[in-house]
C-alpha cells in the first residue's frame, strides 16, 4: 500500500510540475504573443478602460491625453494640438492600433515597465495610479515656428540639439489630425483612416524621417568630409580649376555648374560657391569609391537611424560602382561606373536621404564629429511629477575626426558669411550652413530645395542643427535652396537659439 501511495505522490507531483510549467509558459513566456493576437481584444479593452499617461512637450504643452467618456470604452484618446504634432505623437486607436510616441512608449504610458510595476507594488495600499507621462525634448515654441515657416509648402523641418541628439522640432506637411483616427467609434475611425490612405500627398507619412529625397548639394559636406578624412583634401589643396563643367572618365556627359557659371578654387571657396564641377572631380579623381562610401556610412547612410519613433527610413548611398578598369598614376582608381560616382558627390544619382539624416550630418559637424543618437523622449514622470526614467544620451556614429569637423564647421560658416547661404545669418550668433537644390529633371522643371544649418553663441559649441526640405519646387532650380528653404531654416534657428 505504501508503495502505491508513493507512486501516486510522484504522479501528482509530476502533474503539478507540468501544470506549473505550462502556466508559466502561457502567462510569462508567451504572454506577449497572446496579447498581440488580432483576435485578442482583452488587452485593448483593459487599456481603454483605465487611465493612460499624457504626452507633453519639454515646456509643458499637453499633446496627447485621455478623456473619460460614458461609453463601452471608458477613455478616449484626444490630441489638443491636432495636426501640429501628429507625426510625433502618432495616434492611439482601439481599432487601428498605434504609431509614433504612442506606440514606442506604450509600456510607459500604460504603466507596464518594470520600474512602474515596482512603484505600483510599493504603493499597493494607496489609490495612486502608475501610468507615466512621457515628456518630450520638443519645444512647443520651435515646433510652432517650424509649422508657421513651412506654411503651405510641401516638405519638412527637423531641428536637433547636436550635443544630445534631442529633437527640438520635427514637422512635416501635409499632416493630419490624429483625433479622427483615434475615435473610439470603429466605423468613424476606419472611415477617416481609409480616406487618408487614398490622399495622393500621403499625409500619414512623415517626410521628416519616413521618406527619402535627393539631398542635392547639401551632400557636398559629406564629400568634403571624405576628402579631408582621406588626406587628399585640405583647406589649401587641391586648387580646382575655374571651369563651367567637369566630364568624368568613361563618359562624354559633363556635370555642369548651375546656369553654366564658372567656379573653382580650394575647399572653402568651392563650398561657398557650391561648385558642382569641383566636387565631382574630387570624388572621381582624388578619392574614388571607398573613401566616399566610408564617409557616407560613417555619417549614417545605409543604416536605419535609431530614433524612438515608428518606421524610420534608411538613407541610401550606393556601394557598387563596378570593377576597377584602370589605375592612373597619382589619381583615384577609375571604376566602370565612375561617372555615377562623380554624380553622387553632388547628392544625385542613387543618393537619397531623409531630412532627419541630413540634420544628423549637420549635427555631427557641429558636435566635433560625434553624431548623438536622435530621440524625442526626455523623461517619463509619474502623475505626481516624480521622474521614473530619463533618456540616456549616447553616441550613434563618429562621422569624422575632431579636426575634420572643425574644418567643415568653419567652411560652413564662410558659406553664410560670403556664399550661397547669406540669408540665414543671425546677428549675435555664429551660423554655418549649406544650401542644396536637387533638380528632378521633370517637365515642367521642378526641384527639391534644401538647407542644412547649425548655430550657437560665438566661440561656443553650436546648440542647434537644422535641416529643411521643400519638395518639388516649381522652376528650373537656381538658388532654390537659399531662396525657398533658407527663410524657413532661419526662422527655426532663431526660435531655437532663444532660451527655451
Amino acid at each position: 500500500m505504501s508503495r502505491q501511495i508513493k507512486w501516486l505522490g510522484v504522479v501528482i507531483m509530476l502533474c503539478y510540475l507540468a501544470a506549473f510549467a505550462k502556466l508559466n509558459q502561457v502567462q510569462v513566456l508567451e504572454a506577449s504573443s497572446y496579447n498581440d493576437r488580432p483576435e485578442n481584444t482583452r488587452q485593448q479593452l483593459r487599456d481603454f478602460n483605465r487611465p493612460r499617461g499624457d504626452i507633453v512637450t519639454s515646456d509643458g504643452v499637453v499633446l496627447a491625453t485621455s478623456e473619460e467618456r460614458r461609453a463601452d470604452l471608458r477613455y478616449q484618446r484626444v490630441y489638443p494640438e491636432g495636426e501640429r504634432y501628429a507625426h510625433l505623437t502618432g495616434y492611439y486607436s482601439f481599432s487601428l492600433g498605434s504609431t509614433g510616441v504612442e506606440r514606442t512608449y506604450n509600456s510607459e504610458l500604460t504603466g507596464r515597465t518594470p520600474a512602474q510595476q515596482l512603484q505600483a507594488l510599493s504603493g499597493f495600499f494607496d489609490e495612486s495610479s502608475n501610468e507615466g507621462d512621457v515628456v518630450l525634448t520638443v519645444r512647443s515654441d520651435v515646433q510652432s515656428v517650424a509649422q508657421g515657416a513651412l506654411g503651405e509648402l510641401t516638405g519638412s523641418v527637423v531641428a536637433l540639439d547636436p550635443r544630445s541628439g534631442g529633437v527640438l522640432a520635427m514637422y512635416s506637411n501635409p499632416t493630419y489630425d490624429p483625433n479622427g483616427v483615434s475615435d473610439n467609434n470603429t466605423e468613424r475611425a476606419v472611415e477617416v483612416k481609409s480616406f487618408l490612405d487614398t490622399v495622393e500627398s500621403r499625409p500619414l507619412l512623415s517626410r521628416a524621417y519616413q521618406d527619402r529625397f535627393f539631398p542635392g548639394s547639401t551632400f557636398k559636406v559629406v564629400t568634403a568630409a571624405a576628402g579631408v578624412e582621406s588626406g587628399q583634401v585640405s583647406e589649401g589643396a587641391p586648387n580646382y580649376p575655374v571651369v563651367t563643367s567637369y566630364t568624368p572618365p568613361l563618359t562624354n556627359r559633363a556635370i555642369s555648374n548651375f546656369g553654366g557659371s564658372s567656379c573653382g578654387g580650394t575647399l572653402f571657396v568651392i563650398l561657398q560657391r557650391s561648385c558642382n564641377a569641383a566636387f565631382a572631380q574630387m570624388a572621381a579623381e582624388e578619392l574614388g569609391a571607398d573613401p566616399m562610401i566610408e564617409a557616407a556610412e560613417a555619417a549614417g547612410f545605409n543604416d536605419v537611424p535609431p530614433i524612438d519613433l515608428t518606421r524610420p527610413a534608411e538613407s541610401v548611398y550606393p556601394t557598387d560602382f563596378g570593377p576597377v578598369v584602370s589605375r592612373p598614376d597619382g589619381r583615384a582608381p577609375v571604376y566602370e561606373d565612375t561617372p555615377a560616382l562623380a554624380q553622387t558627390a553632388i547628392g544625385q544619382n542613387d543618393v537619397a536621404a531623409t531630412p532627419l539624416q541630413m540634420a544628423l550630418v549637420t549635427a555631427g559637424i557641429a558636435n566635433g564629429g560625434a553624431i548623438m543618437t536622435p530621440h524625442v523622449m526626455s523623461r517619463v514622470e509619474t502623475r505626481e511629477g516624480d521622474v521614473v526614467t530619463e533618456y540616456d544620451d549616447s553616441v550613434w556614429r563618429t562621422s569624422m575626426d575632431v579636426e575634420t569637423a572643425d574644418i567643415l564647421r568653419r567652411a560652413m560658416v564662410t558659406v553664410v558669411e560670403s556664399g550661397t547661404a547669406t540669408g540665414v545669418a543671425i546677428p549675435g550668433f555664429e551660423v554655418g550652413a549649406k544650401t542644396g537644390t536637387a533638380q528632378l529633371g521633370t517637365t515642367p522643371p521642378r526641384s527639391h530645395a534644401w538647407m542644412i544649418a547649425f548655430g550657437g553663441p560665438p566661440g561656443e559649441p553650436p546648440t542647434v542643427a537644422v535641416a529643411v526640405m521643400v519638395q518639388g519646387v516649381a522652376g528650373d532650380g537656381g538658388q532654390t535652396g537659399g531662396r525657398v528653404a533658407g527663410p524657413v531654416a532661419r526662422q527655426v534657428l532663431e526660435a531655437a537659439l532663444r532660451p527655451g
